[in-house]
């Protein structure tokens, strides 16, 4: 489920520019960008879209990030000229054919698109998708308070904007781009056996990562990556790291 807010008021995109990882000034026109917000520490808090649809400038979030996220916004608001208000309208994924006015997907366009004000969503095996192109989803490999967006592949996923200047947790999303090689991160791996969702990983006896997504045999796991190419184990199935 998604939630959508209205962001309006003459301060409406300096404010989310001055907050999110990437650069939504180019919403003044129609368009959609992914992007997340963070914490000073740089650790991820939630990650949407923002849309300007030609007509009203939208957030759109998954329902369970919500509350937190509206609360942290409405903290970080102050004098400026900004109201942020539920809205009450469907919002429609799906793939193949895109519909008049729908916006192709910014993470990737094999994540389909998005459509507003249109109810009717496509049956797709939206986790078999999401595996199969390393894009991560709140809860599930995001963890709040816990993720670094990098090593969870927002650069790939046009998540991240290293050109824009500062936003809250830039310095620390910056260093990790320019002064460090990524040591773990998101990764696709092949199961073979019973395993769950959240399973730990280990190598050698010594834990490596974290299950997460399982779409049939592939699956995403968190991982380091110097360990990634020892024979894997999550419970009693065998893992195969995907490169």
């Amino acid at each position: 489920m998604r939630t959508l807010w209205q962001i309006t008021g003459t301060d409406a995109l300096p404010f989310l520019q001055g907050l999110v990882s990437n650069d939504v000034l180019p919403l003044k026109n129609r368009g959609i960008v992914y992007a997340a917000l963070l914490s000073p520490q740089g650790k991820y808090l939630a990650d949407f879209f923002v849309v300007n649809t030609g007509h009203a400038l939208l957030i759109d979030i998954a329902e369970p990030l919500a509350t937190a996220t509206l609360r942290r916004l409405t903290m970080y608001k102050l004098r400026a000229d900004v109201q942020i208000t539920p809205v009450d309208m469907p919002v429609a994924c799906g793939v193949g054919h895109v519909p008049d006015g729908a916006f192709i997907d910014p993470r990737t366009p094999a994540m389909g698109w998005r459509a507003y004000g249109m109810a009717q969503s496509q049956a797709v095996d939206w986790d078999a998708l999401r595996v199969a192109h390393l894009v991560p989803e709140a809860g599930r490999e995001l963890i709040p308070d816990d993720s670094y967006i990098l090593e969870m592949g927002f650069e790939r996923l046009h998540g991240v904007d290293f050109r824009k200047g500062c936003y809250v947790g830039q310095e620390v999303t910056a260093r990790m781009k320019h002064k460090t090689e990524l040591r773990k991160g998101l990764a696709r791996v092949q199961v073979q056996g019973a395993a769950v969702e959240g399973a730990e990983i280990t190598a050698d006896g010594k834990t490596v990562g974290t299950l997460h997504t399982i779409a049939g045999d592939p699956a995403h796991a968190y991982l380091r990556f110097d360990r990634a190419d020892q024979p894997l184990q999550a419970g009693s199935a065998g893992l195969t790291y995907l490169p």
